[in-house]
């Protein structure tokens, strides 16, 4: 891929460098609209401000790379907050065309039990490899440390700051896959929102979007800081997930808190079934049968099969403990956690907010500057790990990049 860094050029109307569509964002969004408007032979250039590209990407696949979910996309749209925006988005590229991307790139992917898709060689950065690969084949221009600062117009003359000092780059569509407000040190710190607001786009508030929980632990929870918990049913406000997440020193984190995070940011309290594989029932079965040489704590290792952190739980969580048959299945299959709210938002792996839905066109262009589109986590909308936030970054990555094409095409017919 051409990399240039381009010389300061004095302030004024002239523009250094001309291209048919410009990205800023080198993300999975913006990587996949350049993709697009270079696919429509069009003169393509991704900026971006960091030395190097989809940094937060490769960060996220240094665990495994999870790519998207395999399921029918009537169930997988359920996950995302804004289900009828998304829609026509992901019913284009949803997980069976995400797998197929991946595959076009060389990349073969395998289906873990839970239906996620992972690359099989686990980590992001083989598939980033092959894909600026293939850009840099469409001819793709990559501006490294070019930080777009504003303000958003209508002139198609758009201002950059370099090593090298101020540049401006003219195109007739700009595409804007910034991202959210977390991990700024990888690039993604929402700086953007201001020059939003300036022009009087309206935004919804950042919110930190898969993040731990805050948990304020007694002294007594301080050996298990770091443990996972596995196989636990965490549920708020009536809904419910399944799964496992991590005690931390300042709380809890992990995909079964995720997948709650809209209801538990709004709650005060969440419910904790330590043993769901029991139904209650039995447990008041286990209980009635217990010898009464056995303590609480040997009970509930031998007879509920409750590791060490487990127990350590029942007994934070229910004070003063129980002894009653009721009590105990409470403390066990209800136990109350109480939150302190979200962690600090940029601990968050994604954010909420971001450019409402009524300031873009189905296109995703903003209505108030025809020219400039929006993608990826910088448009208000929410999903939870487990390939969701992958898919619909990519997905809207794409549209925006064919609607851009479409647009400047539009325009050379004028």
């Amino acid at each position: 891929m051409e990399i240039q860094n381009h010389t300061s050029a004095e302030d004024g109307p002239r523009a250094d460098f001309h291209y048919d569509v410009l990205v800023v964002g080198a993300g999975p969004s913006g990587l996949m609209a350049a993709e697009q408007a270079a696919l429509a032979g069009l003169r393509v250039a991704i900026a971006d401000a960091m030395p190097s590209p989809a940094r937060k990407f490769l960060m996220a696949g240094k665990s495994g790379l999870n790519l998207t979910k395999h399921e029918d996309l009537a169930s997988f749209i359920k996950n995302y907050d804004a289900v009828e925006p998304l829609r026509p988005m992901l019913n284009e590229f949803g997980p069976k065309e995400i797998i197929n991307f991946a595959q076009s790139l060389g990349q073969e992917v395998f289906t873990g039990s839970t239906g996620r898709v992972f690359p099989k060689v686990m980590k992001a950065s083989p598939l980033l490899r092959a894909w600026l690969a293939r850009l840099q084949s469409l001819s793709v221009t990559l501006l490294r440390r070019h930080r777009w600062v504003g303000p958003i117009g209508t002139s198609g003359i758009h201002r950059f700051r370099t090593p090298q000092g101020a540049l401006k780059i003219q195109a007739p569509a700009l595409i804007l896959a910034m991202g959210g407000a977390s991990w700024a040190r990888l690039g993604s710190d929402g700086a953007w929102a201001k020059d939003f607001a300036q022009a009087g786009i309206p935004q919804s508030d950042f919110l930190a979007a898969n993040i731990g929980m805050q948990v304020a632990w007694s002294d007594h929870m301080a050996p298990y800081f770091g443990n996972p918990l596995k196989n636990v049913r965490l549920s708020v406000s009536g809904a419910q997930s399944r799964g496992e997440f991590v005690i931390t020193k300042t709380g809890i984190e992990g995909g079964a808190v995720y997948a709650l995070g809209r209801m538990l940011r709004k709650s005060a309290t969440a419910k904790l079934d330590l043993a769901p594989q029991i139904n209650a029932a039995d447990l008041h079965k286990m209980i009635a049968s217990r010898k009464l040489k056995d303590s609480l704590s040997n009970f509930l290792r031998k007879s509920v099969k409750l590791g060490a952190t487990k127990r350590a739980l029942v007994f934070e969580l229910t004070q003063p403990m129980v002894r009653d048959s009721n009590g105990l299945v409470a403390a066990i299959k209800n136990a109350p956690l109480q939150l302190s709210g979200p962690c600090p938002i940029d601990e968050a792996i994604s954010t909420a907010g971001g450019v409402m839905w009524n300031a873009l066109t189905p296109e995703l262009m903003l209505k108030s500057h025809p020219g400039i589109f929006c993608a990826g986590e910088m448009i208000d909308w929410e999903a939870p790990t487990g390939g969701y936030l992958i898919t619909a970054c990519l997905a809207t990555g794409r549209w925006a990049g064919r609607a851009a094409a479409n647009y400047v095409s539009a325009k050379a017919l004028l």
